[in-house]
């Protein structure tokens, strides 16, 4: 049996100037779609999340220099 894909929200709901919410860094629209997505669209966002959190740290670091 697959297991279900647990919700990245960590009660920190507010949204930062790009539209990300501080806490997960879901849009609107995926914290909108989480609860009726498929267990493979959740899988999806999660991908989508491992992917800006890559994004943002190496923005961060390329900052720094």
């Amino acid at each position: 049996m697959i297991e279900a894909v647990p919700s990245p929200c960590v009660d920190i709901c507010r949204l930062d100037a790009q539209g990300l919410c501080v806490g997960c860094r879901r849009t609107i629209d995926e914290i909108a779609e989480w609860p009726r997505a498929s267990e493979a669209r959740r899988r999806e966002i999660l991908r989508e999340l491992e992917l800006r959190a890559a994004a943002g740290a190496s923005g961060q670091r390329s900052g720094l220099t």
